[in-house]
């Protein structure tokens, strides 16, 4: 997808580099990413307003750096550098940038030295957010500082060429005014046209969707979540009854979710969806296995031959191939799992992503796999879905498999199925599900020592996680209420059988990630 007049990312291989083109897509200016080695003719020829070179896991000295070529900075457009692509930048233009004596991971307040475009209407102190382990301390000619962390120059520029750097990440929501400082290289130093909204992402998706599958038919891997509901509409509205969608009951579900997803798909959103009992095999799957890396391979490799079976039997009815595959997949679950642009580092693999096998049965159509959830929401309004599936909290593709620690059994997964379904409960009683990202239990691996009716007790040991968060890239966990926390603590160890013991999960994104495995 091509418009002119946008802003190209090129990417270095960051954690964030969509959420920078994200940023972009919010001022309503079209933003593409390409990968950092892309040619120069490509970039030119989709005619940019400006250019953002992305952050990286690389050190510019490093053998095999990621590098882009020099002629981006000869084009003429505006170029902003975030943390490695500001360094990159730097050492190109003869500046130097070393391994800094203390690495710089997390907040710092920025002091602005000098009135800069790029901060055109924000406070000369900012709170900002910092993931680098080198910096620069000679600036190309050219440039000047324009503001300073403790432990770095933060902030640079070189205002006669258009060219900026920036040390922290302003795509992040941690970073104070983040989105400001984009919206001022977007408008101020681009001069960019809004040309981007999301009723133009839909009839693009749609029509990109028509001519992908062209007549053939397709099968959407369906879990009544806000991904694979919106993946799901805008394919029907590309191919219409084309379209086989199925929601698979893996036994990894939560309590009595099956039969009330397939209900209300079936009778509020009015789609044809087949219910498929494969709890057993995943089961059987699982059994033994209690390597989170390994779960989530065979879990992925399991769905796709479920799916497989199914369009066998459908092909076979109506003398038709199913040959494409659909997925709700989103840019988080791509990111972590595989190097996507640019030469990014593996996380943790999503089952519908790092987890498919090799040898799959069919093309994937993945309309959202650019998009991050919230971003996703908003193509559901656009849509018209109703707040209930809106605001669902996420749920993982592996479902309890990667709540519960250790080795997946049915005894376990019932223990958990009860906790979870309490502090959820609890969660919206206080009225609080719609303020978090997410909310959910986690059984550990650990049996504790309790006492029940003055008899010792030896039993599991419950983490409830409740975050907040934008997007999932970042998230902070969630300052309840005292009173919240007791009642979910008091009713998981009444309630549920064989649990002595709750602890609340504290950690942010990063450096934790939001689920557990």
């Amino acid at each position: 997808m091509n418009v002119p007049g946008g802003v190209i990312v090129l990417d270095f291989g960051g954690q964030y580099t969509q959420l920078i083109a994200r940023r972009i897509r919010e001022q309503e200016v079209f933003s593409a990413i390409l990968p950092c080695n892309a040619s120069i003719d490509e970039i030119r020829g989709m005619r940019p307003a400006g250019i953002v070179l992305s952050g990286g896991p690389s050190s510019v000295y490093d053998k095999g750096a990621p590098v882009c070529d020099t002629s981006v900075l000869r084009l003429g457009l505006p170029v902003l550098g975030i943390c490695y692509g500001m360094q990159w930048m730097a050492h190109s233009l003869g500046g130097k940038v070393v391994k800094a004596e203390h690495r710089e991971y997390g907040p710092a307040t920025l002091d602005r030295d000098k009135d800069s475009t790029l901060f055109h209407g924000l406070p000369t102190h900012l709170k900002v957010w910092n993931s680098h382990g080198d910096h620069v301390i000679g600036l190309p000619s050219g440039f000047e500082t324009v503001g300073r962390t403790d432990n770095a120059v933060a902030a640079i520029e070189d205002a006669s060429r258009h060219f900026y750097g920036v040390e922290f990440h302003p795509e992040v929501q941690h970073t104070e005014r983040g989105s400001e400082i984009l919206r001022n290289f977007v408008f101020e130093v681009c001069r960019a046209k809004k040309n981007w909204n999301r009723a133009s992402f839909v009839s693009d998706t749609v029509e990109a969707i028509r001519k992908q599958v062209g007549d053939a038919r397709a099968l959407c891997a369906l879990s009544g979540g806000v991904d694979s509901t919106v993946a799901a509409v805008l394919v029907h509205r590309a191919i219409g009854d084309r379209l086989s969608n199925f929601f698979v009951d893996t036994g990894l579900l939560r309590r009595n979710e099956f039969q009330e997803t397939l209900t209300f798909l079936r009778n509020r959103l009015g789609l044809k969806v087949e219910g498929v009992d494969a709890s057993e095999r995943f089961l059987a799957r699982l059994a033994g296995v209690t390597d989170p890396e390994e779960k989530r391979k065979r879990i992925g490799a399991e769905f796709i031959a479920v799916f497989a079976e199914e369009a066998r039997r459908l092909a076979a009815a109506a003398n038709r191939e199913m040959r494409f595959l659909v997925q709700g997949t989103l840019y988080p679950d791509v990111i972590e799992s595989v190097s996507v642009k640019g030469p990014s580092a593996v996380i943790k693999t999503h089952h519908n992503v790092g987890g498919l096998p090799k040898d799959m049965p069919f093309q994937l159509v993945e309309p959202l796999r650019d998009l991050f959830k919230d971003e996703v929401r908003l193509i559901g309004r656009e849509l018209s879905l109703p707040s209930e599936i809106l605001l669902k909290h996420p749920f993982p593709g592996p479902g309890l498999a990667v709540r519960l620690l250790g080795e997946v059994t049915k005894d376990k997964l019932e223990v958990l199925r009860g906790a979870d379904a309490i502090v959820v409960e609890e969660i919206r009683r206080a009225g609080l599900y719609d303020k978090v990202w997410q909310a959910f239990a986690v059984l550990l691996p650990v049996r504790s020592v309790g006492v029940m009716g003055d008899y010792r007790s030896y039993g599991y040991t419950i983490a409830v996680r409740v975050v907040t968060s934008e997007d999932a890239m970042t998230a902070d966990w969630a300052h309840l209420p005292w009173d919240v926390l007791e009642k979910i603590s008091v009713r998981v160890v009444n309630e549920v059988h064989d649990v002595t013991r709750i602890v609340y999960d504290i950690s942010s994104k990063p450096p934790s990630t939001i689920e557990w495995e």
